[in-house]
């Protein structure tokens, strides 16, 4: 799309390019110039102006190409976080390749939709039908070898003639079969003519035929099933759209009370909205259609100018479909299609060695820590090994809550909760052992310990929970998955700490039993 005025051999030398981009460590800008300069050309006929150097363009285009990657992978990262997946992890292989790794994602064809779809989104008028028919007619007429004039009705309605011979005569019409009832001149294609018009309408006898500011698009979704096989409208429209999805600033997908069908609505910003009033206004009675990376979701008649900015999308199939639209749309358009080139599916059996050393590391770190406490600090340390559980059922609990996925990173922070869990407990026992030293009560000491490590504990926890914050606010995928464990940990360490251990201390207290701090 940067190139001006593209060529045959332009076209040719950019399929190579593409080619041979997939097989070398060099980016596409490189690859193309170096073949462009190899047939004796400059840059400046395809890019730019013609007084600017091939250096300076090479430059121009690969900031271009390194913005547009950058690009791609912050939209890609706000849809999967829109998605709900957790911790992914999305990273640049070379200077085109973009790896994404979605854990739990159960969906995976949706999640490969949600991924590749670019998400442009325009509004373009679609032609009436005093200038839809002439064009069909031309093109049924190029692709039959005749120049008769014909008409709508007589290409349409040919009932003397056998299927055979109406395919012959009105190669065109036999298979984008127009309504005679209707007042639009849209087509109806059956899907297993889809290919074969597309071959009619790709020969360059056939283009020439197609005015160049309009173009034939097809419907996203199958108007009507017949004799079990899907039927698509097309539709003639406008090539240049009258506005783009940039100014769209929310969506949201809800059901249509009126058709209980599933529908987005879109809301504007303020230029996008006097510009939607202009269009509006200016061809009322005109249908204008919401094309959708291609496909036409809708093509609504405006009744009246629309001042608010808003609009509406129908014809998704399901709610889901519509949440699908409404996180792409939110997130932008990509700025370049992405093109799956490999697909790795990773299940329980592949992942089982590094689940297994992760269970393992807690297993061992727990049990170390627990046997340490009950050592040196007795039936204390009994009490802080039941702190140290519930702290972790806390944990568990509370990722099982939220649908969390249990990762490696996740688990890592786990294991950190455990021993920063038993850090307080120590704190509040030696300030107990202090306070028995001098005499006091157990009952007393209990109270002046807690009361007097309660600020050291929280200072040193709220610290360390800030610092969550900012790995998981400017962390990615794996980070944000340490992050968000190391944080649920440390407020059920605190919880644990300060309320359950108090509570079993306080128990032991009323009832006279002896404590042993070690």
């Amino acid at each position: 799309k940067l190139a001006k005025n593209p060529d045959e051999d332009f076209n040719k030398i950019l399929k190579e390019a593409e080619k041979e981009s997939k097989i070398s460590q060099e980016n596409l800008v490189t690859i193309l110039s170096n073949k462009i300069q190899a047939q004796g050309k400059r840059l400046s006929r395809y890019f730019g102006s013609i007084r600017d150097e091939d250096a300076d363009i090479i430059s121009r285009l690969e900031t271009q190409e390194k913005d547009a990657i950058t690009r791609a992978i912050e939209i890609i990262s706000n849809r999967i976080n829109q998605y709900g997946v957790s911790e992914p992890n999305i990273q640049q292989i070379g200077s085109r390749r973009i790896v994404v790794e979605l854990p739990g994602v159960a969906k995976e064809e949706e999640a490969k939709k949600l991924l590749q779809g670019s998400a442009l989104l325009e509004f373009r008028l679609v032609k009436e039908a005093d200038f839809t028919v002439p064009v069909m007619q031309r093109i049924d007429e190029i692709l039959a070898g005749t120049s008769a004039d014909s008409t709508k009705k007589d290409t349409t309605s040919n009932k003397e003639l056998s299927k055979e011979e109406f395919a012959a005569k009105h190669p065109f019409f036999a298979v984008a079969m127009i309504n005679q009832q209707s007042q639009y001149a849209d087509a109806f294609v059956k899907e297993s003519d889809i290919t074969k018009l597309n071959s009619y309408l790709n020969r360059a006898e056939v283009e020439n035929a197609i005015p160049d500011n309009v173009e034939f698009l097809y419907s996203a979704k199958p108007e009507v099933v017949q004799d079990g096989e899907n039927i698509f409208r097309l539709y003639l429209v406008n090539k240049t759209s009258e506005l783009t999805g940039g100014v769209i600033v929310d969506a949201q997908a809800n059901i249509d009370p009126s058709t209980t069908q599933a529908i987005v609505n879109m809301q504007m910003n303020s230029e996008g909205a006097r510009e939607w009033a202009r269009i509006t206004g200016a061809n009322i009675k005109k249908r204008c259609a919401i094309v959708l990376d291609g496909a036409i979701y809708s093509a609504p008649v405006i009744q009246v100018k629309i001042p608010n900015g808003s609009s509406q999308i129908s014809g998704m199939a399901d709610m889901n479909e519509a949440k699908l639209l409404e996180i792409v749309l939110k997130a932008g358009a990509l700025p370049a299609p992405l093109e799956l080139i490999e697909e790795r599916t990773v299940g329980p059996s592949l992942g089982q060695d590094s689940v297994s050393a992760g269970l393992n590391s807690f297993f061992w770190g727990f049990l170390l820590v627990a046997i340490f406490m009950m050592i040196y600090y007795k039936i204390s340390g009994a009490v802080a090994d039941m702190a140290l559980f519930f702290t972790v059922l806390f944990i568990m609990g509370i990722l099982a809550g939220f649908h969390a996925t249990l990762t490696l990173p996740g688990i890592a922070g786990i294991i950190l909760t455990i021993g920063m869990a038993v850090d307080a407990n120590i704190i509040i026992y030696e300030r107990i052992r202090e306070e028995l030293a001098t005499g006091k009560t157990v009952k007393a000491a209990i109270e002046g310990g807690f009361s007097n490590s309660f600020s050291a504990i929280f200072d040193s926890n709220i610290t360390t929970f800030f610092t969550g914050i900012i790995l998981y606010q400017f962390g990615s995928g794996p980070i944000q998955g340490f992050a968000l464990t190391l944080m649920i940990g440390i407020i059920a360490t605190l919880f644990s700490a300060l309320v359950i251990t108090r509570l079993v201390f306080d128990l032991m207290a009323a009832k006279g039993n002896k404590i042993n701090i070690g």
